[in-house]
């Protein structure tokens, strides 16, 4: 298998949590695929770095994708990131994604990483989702 359906595995992610409106309420919609520009949103969510591995087997050609989904703000504490991030794991877990191309064959949560920002400011949790896909 290859990076192929990578991008369609990003849109399906963005298109989910774009359009959830438990999130939405959270973060006023702020869900970006590259760091927002300007001034940065009280609270926002970013489709970030993600991993991927061959996993073809004898069944077909496939791919593991290890996709780091962030939840980070300037409050001072974590309890607006932590709902969204909440959020976030909910909204992507239940109902299955639904890809352009390809198809989603298991999506996991792998773990989660909550930090403070540069000298205590800020704060940030990164969510680790295992996405395995094939193509049609």
């Amino acid at each position: 298998m290859s990076y192929a359906l990578s991008a369609a595995l990003q849109a399906a992610v963005h298109a989910r949590l774009s359009g959830d409106p438990a999130l939405g309420a959270l973060t006023g919609g702020h869900v970006h695929d590259a760091p927002p520009a300007g001034k940065l949103p009280p609270l926002y969510v970013l489709i970030g770095p993600e991993r991927v591995r061959d996993r073809s087997d004898a069944s077909g050609p496939g791919a593991e994708h290890d996709l780091t989904v962030t939840v980070a703000g300037e409050d001072g504490s974590f309890r607006a990131a932590k709902e969204a991030a909440a959020a976030v794991s909910a909204a992507l877990l239940d109902p299955p994604l639904a890809l352009d191309a390809g198809r989603l064959l298991h999506l996991s949560f792998r773990r989660a990483r909550a930090d403070r920002g540069p000298k205590g400011r800020g704060r940030r949790i990164d969510l680790t989702f295992r996405a395995r896909v094939a193509p049609e």
